[in-house]
């Protein structure tokens, strides 16, 4: 088959529909017609690099089952859009409402918190930072934060960025958990190691077995969900309940929902949820 118009390497439906459904079988992702032209883009580079002329060729690759270009094809499809401080009400209320909550009703002192696709790691240094902003000094706070992909983590366990990533975060908030570099840094901040300290970063795809054994306080999971279809939701936020304390808290993204998806969570706020069983 010959190439389309315009473009370096030959991409036919069926090239498209086995790398959609390898992603698929391996994340849960839904990558439908629409996203053709996002799965060449991404991929196109490395095709280029490995020397393959198709993407018959380098689904073949996949096919062989190499770790390396799994993990790579894997990357290059995830989608990592964050920001810190990202949907604020989020943040206000876990601050004016939810710490304050757990803090009356925990008599153990730690706080137990999982950022579920923390991507460059911008949530879970927010929600890192307004914990220990709420907190007394003798309370234990832990973040884990996962993600699938290896690059993103990568980033966010180095927890540098650029200043302008920080643009309306709180001046106080910058100057207490944030290093602003100077000489050949200038432009650049560092979260401070009282910050990074509270979090451990992890590789964890949501459809495998997960190794945490003790519940958590509250889960940020967002704008996740909403690339798998019902079935695979149904299923993770089960999940998610059974990992949750009761009357613990989810919070999801501003375009996702539980509604007829979830029964185990009562709606207590816009995309935040308190786990009822």
């Amino acid at each position: 088959m010959p190439k389309a118009s315009g473009t370096e390497f030959r991409f036919n439906q069926s090239d498209f529909r086995f790398i959609a459904d390898f992603i698929g079988t391996r994340t849960g992702i839904v990558l439908g017609d629409v996203k053709r032209d996002l799965v060449y883009g991404r991929l196109a580079k490395r095709i280029r690099q490995l020397g393959l002329s198709s993407f018959s060729e380098y689904c073949d690759l996949l096919a062989s089952d190499q770790d390396e270009e799994i993990e790579y094809c894997v990357n290059a499809l995830t989608t990592n859009l964050t920001a810190f401080f990202r949907e604020p009400h989020h943040f206000r209320r876990l601050e004016e409402q939810v710490i304050p909550e757990l803090m009356a009703r925990k008599q153990d002192r730690e706080l137990r918190i999982w950022s579920a696709g923390c991507s460059t790691g911008e949530e879970a240094y927010s929600i890192a930072c307004t914990a220990h902003n709420c907190l007394p000094q003798d309370w234990d706070i832990k973040v884990l934060a996962t993600d699938l992909d290896t690059n993103v983590l990568n980033t966010a366990a180095a927890g540098i960025y650029k200043l302008d990533r920080l643009a309306g975060v709180d001046q106080k908030l910058l100057q207490r958990y944030f290093l602003k570099g100077t000489g050949s840094r200038a432009g650049m901040v560092r979260i401070k190691p009282e910050i990074r300290g509270l979090i451990h970063f992890q590789r964890l795809n949501l459809l495998d077995p997960w190794p945490m054994k003790k519940c958590f306080d509250i889960i940020f999971c967002r704008n996740v969900v909403i690339y798998f279809n019902k079935d695979t939701q149904r299923t993770l936020f089960g999940r998610f309940a059974d990992q949750l304390q009761k009357s613990s808290y989810l919070f999801i993204g501003h375009a996702e929902t539980l509604h007829n998806v979830s029964e185990r969570f009562e709606l207590t706020g816009n995309t935040i949820y308190r786990r009822v069983s």
